[in-house]
């Protein structure tokens, strides 16, 4: 039976740190294309070039980062540092049929939104209309796009960085003819009463649900709303919140269903509620 990876990465690592440190080292990590990224503990430091060689050549990757300060920022930006490999981390990262091109240097994807990017591939209904409202380089649109073959995607996006790879992504996956890339704050520049289904994949998404429900065709469809809530108030109270932001639209909100997509911190994780919006 082959070693497992952590096992041979502990292995190559063995005689170039002290015994006593090989527990310190980090056995988890994102891959990301053929970059990597882990967060390595400061008392490993003074060993972080040979650590990050031994990631490298046992996950048969060209650069390793070290995540110094998680994601921050209205664009969700890492915080990261080069340990090992060139300085060119751009990189085609490949899932579920889909092509992502990015820099994890400058790009945040998270393999815990996986099974998310797959289910919207699946639930999208063919020759529908979809707005997604917090595009990034593609993350929903593109698997939309590739599965669901809806009539049409509007990708909006606001980040210049991310903008440039939802382009370059959207021709990568030969999906031009679907997907329309729209930069630009969606509060400015989304299109109204399009669409059959919103795609809205942010947190602190209550401001923008306004957004989203306009987006809709005559204020009604599907909207699926993310955001993080404290795992004791899922779903009937984060719920309510939900319904008293509708309610100045004179429409009616029901739950279709509701999912945890991950943790996110102890007590609260990320959630998406499926909303059907209609008339009252």
């Amino acid at each position: 039976m082959p070693e497992k990876p952590f096992a041979q990465i502990k292995k190559n690592i063995s005689s170039k740190i002290p015994k006593d440190l090989i527990n310190y080292l980090p056995d988890k990590w994102e891959k990301i294309g053929d970059v990597l990224t882990i967060v390595l503990p400061k008392i490993l430091e003074r060993y972080k070039e040979n650590i990050a060689e031994s990631y490298a050549s046992t996950l048969d990757c060209k650069t390793v980062l070290n995540d110094v300060g998680g994601i921050s920022g209205e664009y969700r930006e890492p915080n990261v540092e080069i340990l090992f490999g060139p300085n060119d981390t751009e990189t085609t990262h490949k899932e579920n049929g889909v092509k992502y091109k990015l820099d994890p240097q400058k790009i945040m994807f998270s393999s815990g939104n996986m099974e998310e990017r797959i289910r919207m591939g699946k639930t999208v209904v063919k020759n529908e209309v979809v707005v997604d409202l917090f595009a990034g380089i593609g993350y929903f649109s593109l698997p939309i796009a590739v599965h669901g073959r809806p009539k049409k995607v509007f990708a909006v996006e606001k980040n210049p960085v991310s903008f440039n790879y939802l382009s370059k992504n959207i021709t990568l996956n030969n999906v031009s003819s679907i997907v329309e890339p729209i930069h630009g704050d969606n509060r400015i520049v989304a299109p109204k009463n399009v669409a059959d289904r919103v795609i809205m994949g942010y947190f602190d998404t209550i401001v923008f649900l306004p957004i989203g429900i306009e987006c809709l065709k005559n204020r009604c469809g599907v909207i699926h709303f993310h955001d993080k809530f404290s795992d004791d108030f899922v779903p009937d109270t984060s719920f309510e919140k939900i319904e008293k932001a509708v309610e100045k639209y004179d429409r009616h909100v029901a739950l279709i269903d509701y999912k945890c997509v991950k943790s996110y911190a102890p007590g609260i994780s990320h959630y998406v509620f499926d909303l059907k919006v209609g008339e009252k």
